[in-house]
């Protein structure tokens, strides 16, 4: 069996900059359609400015149930499905508030829940579905304990899914850290102390970028024999 991106609709949500739209710029090369989504209508614009007349976008937002059924409602099909659009918290156990701690399971585990959810009746019949944790969920890189425990549940969420929705293939890419928009927008203290840590820890001794993990979402996309697993690339910083 094969899964040719060619003519096929792929669906980023959050794919208006960072790993979402470099999934986008080779699903686009690959002659698929992309159809992004986010809460900037600015980046959405700009992302499709950039990918062409093979990009549609429109707004969404993942926190709003009524938003995530909108933004589907006129997409015929769908075959290709990632959302990497998320905003939380991370913080220790002792120390966050409840709202705070519970930032990762509302927007990252919720928020992809409430997509597939919305996504379900317009799946193809080979339809690939790609959910993101992170490297966290098995190796914690500090006190963090409700983000581990999100990265785990939605790597979780990916092998039942991966049960309940056969033959629709569920995955979960778990992404070390990576030099790119993410982390682009925090402090300076905070990014040099992460690359510092991952050059420390990972086998690999260095940050990931944005292609090489949308390189690894592309191939979840299209190998028609994976389902239920998670693909860590993390430069083997769970190894450690």
């Amino acid at each position: 069996m094969t899964f040719e991106l060619r003519d096929r609709t792929v669906v980023l949500i959050g794919g208006g900059s960072g790993i979402g739209l470099a999934v986008a710029r080779r699903v686009i090369a690959d002659g698929a359609r992309v159809v992004l989504g986010g809460r900037s209508r600015e980046r959405l614009d700009g992302a499709v400015a950039e990918l062409g007349p093979g990009a549609t976008a429109r707004a969404v937002d993942t926190a709003d149930p009524a938003s995530v059924e909108d933004f589907f409602a006129d997409i015929d099909t769908v075959d290709a499905l990632l959302t990497t659009a998320a905003t939380y918290t991370v913080g220790s156990f002792k120390d966050l508030d409840p709202d705070a701690a519970r930032s990762p399971f509302e927007s990252k585990f919720w928020g992809q829940y409430r997509v597939v959810k919305a996504a379900l009746p317009k799946f193809s019949a080979d339809a690939a579905v790609v959910l993101v944790s992170g490297a966290a969920s098995v190796r914690p890189a500090g006190p963090a304990a409700p983000y581990v425990a999100a990265n785990a549940a939605i790597e979780g969420l990916a092998r039942g899914l991966a049960v309940e929705l056969a033959p629709v293939r569920v995955t979960a890419i778990a992404p070390g850290t990576v030099d790119g928009n993410l982390w682009a927008g925090r402090p300076d203290e905070a990014r040099d102390a992460a690359f510092a840590h991952i050059r420390r820890e990972a086998v690999l001794g260095r940050p990931g970028t944005e292609d090489e993990i949308a390189a690894a979402v592309v191939h979840l996309f299209t190998n028609t024999y994976t389902t239920g697993s998670t693909l860590y690339v993390d430069g083997g910083y769970a190894l450690r």
